[in-house]
């Protein structure tokens, strides 16, 4: 049997194809068809005023040790629990809460009714699904400074290597404002290599080539001289020094302040 940690991971992949499925109750009118759940052969989802319920219970009793949201704190993380993801309808959560384990620092709570300790359960479950339902999640406004701040300190810092109107151009549309600032803070490439990067090729008998990378692999490197001559060779008969094109963000990284950050990500943004 899946666990229902896994299960819920699964909702992830099933989101593609949910607009093809119909709502839950009316797949016998369509070929049999269900809902995502019933087509993944999930049970059914929590119920939501069962855990709203089983968060105040929740709260006061248990947060102290498994944290606000169930995630650990001196106790352990229930959200990963092997007991709470096998459990279906607090059949195991409800015992383990009833009666503790004293052996292991937990004490019993044998006044809770059963329906109690059954939204208590909701609770956990529904835990576990913002978890792992990663189309849950919630992108946080980084959008929060001064764009003439950020294009002041774009002309200090960075005019040098990109241009907003050439590689720059219409960045604030291409991408969202947080993966606009993840690119420039920790961007990709750089020394692997790669089409158009700058390269000096050494040859055995020390004449040295300068040019444009067309490919380099494990093997042979190929390049454009200067003069749009072609040239290739297998990696292991020359020297080769590349470019590197992410310098300038290594040598910034360590003086991006907070304020620095999110004002070249309010410039950038305003590019479309």
């Amino acid at each position: 049997m899946w666990t229902r940690y896994l299960a819920a991971l699964l909702l992830v992949c099933a989101a593609f194809a949910q607009e093809d499925m119909p709502p839950a109750g009316r797949g016998a009118g369509r070929g049999g068809r269900g809902s995502t759940r019933d087509f993944l052969g999930l049970g059914p989802p929590p119920d939501a005023a069962a855990a709203a319920r089983g968060e105040k219970l929740f709260a006061p009793n248990c947060a102290f040790c498994h944290g606000e949201k169930a995630r650990g704190a001196s106790a352990p993380n229930l959200v990963r629990s092997a007991l709470v993801l096998h459990d279906e309808r607090g059949e195991l959560v409800g015992p383990a809460v009833a009666k503790g384990f004293p052996d292991k620092g937990m004490p019993a709570f044998p006044n809770f009714t059963p329906a109690e300790l059954a939204d208590i359960a909701q609770y956990l479950h529904l835990q576990v699904e913002l978890v792992a339902n990663r189309g849950t999640y919630k992108r946080l406004n980084v959008v929060t400074g001064s764009a003439p701040a950020g294009e002041a300190y774009f002309n200090a810092n960075c005019k040098s290597c990109h241009s907003t109107t050439g590689d720059l151009a219409h960045i604030g549309a291409r991408y969202e404002p947080d993966q606009l600032q993840n690119r420039f803070i920790w961007p990709a490439g750089g020394r692997g290599g790669g089409a158009r990067q700058k390269v000096t090729v050494t040859l055995p008998d020390g004449q040295s080539i300068a040019g444009t990378i067309r490919k380099i692999d494990d093997f042979d490197i190929s390049m454009t001289d200067s003069a749009g001559v072609y040239h290739s060779w297998p990696r292991d008969s020359v020297r080769i020094e590349l470019e590197d094109r992410l310098a300038g963000h290594r040598r910034l990284l360590d003086k991006y302040s907070d304020a620095d950050m999110h004002n070249l990500t309010a410039y950038l943004v305003t590019l479309k």
